[in-house]
């Protein structure tokens, strides 16, 4: 789609995105998903009418445009989910385009996304996340970083961090304190509770660590110093569960699944557990549950006498 879009634009797809990061908040990996999103689009409707795009264009777009299009993501292998992203993108430009030039994006807006199954969260068994914390501290030949992996997991686990949000702690954060303030995605703050085992944990990581603590400068480092980068940590995941022989959903990310599910099954109830991983949504907390239901169905097939 070699098509270039008209200058105007291109500088109000670039307004739309400044205006997303900036009053919405949005965060810049899903800047760089809706820019691509919308770029490929209006690649699309430029090749579809076979001349740039402009803004009198989107003004008259039809659904049978939209249709188009989505026929045209299908073809080359977009999945529903990834459609439905684009698609979400797509809408959130019209909205705001449409209120911006005057029009009622009315096509746009109606247009459906494809239905597609949420992956349910796969969680680790309770003595599977203890495994694994305990795994990392024992096996990598050089102690500190063993203590540091060890103590990255317990706050996967202990607190429900996203990894992004473990390793941008700063030397400042430490010693840990009893409640740590986290800035998460789309920059919203919310505050989780630090149990004394991950304060012990990352205590202990830092008292072998040969680099010095600086206050602006990451907590958790690379051999070499660095920023501790989060493939280390997948890095490190992968041998744990090949040692325990644990499947290949005990990712890193996996731990802050079973923080939370965990947290459902003695009796947390959802609206807390969505503050703790700061999820905007209540929905998505909300696909705990189904885990939680499958797991209790699994133990009814399996001890239940008429099952």
């Amino acid at each position: 789609m070699s098509l270039a879009l008209s200058p105007a634009l291109r500088d109000a797809l670039e307004a739309w995105l400044a205006e997303e990061r900036a009053i919405d908040g949005a965060s810049e990996a899903t800047i760089r998903a809706y820019a691509t999103d919308l770029r490929g689009f209006l690649a699309f409707l430029a090749e579809y009418d076979g001349e740039p795009a402009g803004p009198a264009r989107l003004a008259r777009i039809e659904l049978r445009d939209l249709r188009a299009w989505m026929a045209h993501e299908r073809g080359r292998g977009l999945g529903p989910r990834s459609l439905a992203r684009a698609l979400s993108a797509v809408k959130g430009f019209f909205r705001w385009f449409g209120r911006r030039e005057g029009f009622e994006p009315t096509a746009v807006l109606s247009v459906r996304a494809p239905k597609f199954t949420r992956k349910l969260p796969r969680p680790l068994p309770e003595d599977a996340a203890r495994a694994v914390i305990a795994d990392l501290g024992d096996t990598p030949e050089v102690p500190w970083i063993a203590a540091r992996d060890a103590a990255v997991a317990t706050l996967l686990y202990g607190s429900g961090l996203r990894i992004s949000e473990a390793l941008g702690l700063r030397g400042r954060d430490a010693p840990l304190p009893d409640v740590l303030r986290i800035r998460g995605k789309g920059g919203k703050e919310r505050l989780v509770p630090v149990l004394p085992v991950a304060r012990e944990a990352v205590a202990a990581y830092l008292d072998l660590c040969p680099f010095d603590l600086v206050p602006d400068g990451p907590l958790f480092r690379g051999a070499r110093g660095g920023a501790l980068n989060p493939r280390m940590v997948a890095r490190a995941m992968e041998g744990a569960r090949a040692r325990l022989g644990l499947p290949a959903s005990a990712t890193p990310h996996a731990l802050r699944h079973s923080f939370a599910t965990h947290l459902l099954a003695a009796g947390g109830d959802l609206r807390t557990i969505q503050e703790l991983l700061g999820h905007a949504s209540l929905s998505t907390t909300q696909a705990y549950t189904a885990v939680d239901t499958a797991r209790l169905l699994d133990v009814y097939d399996a001890a239940h006498p008429k099952a």
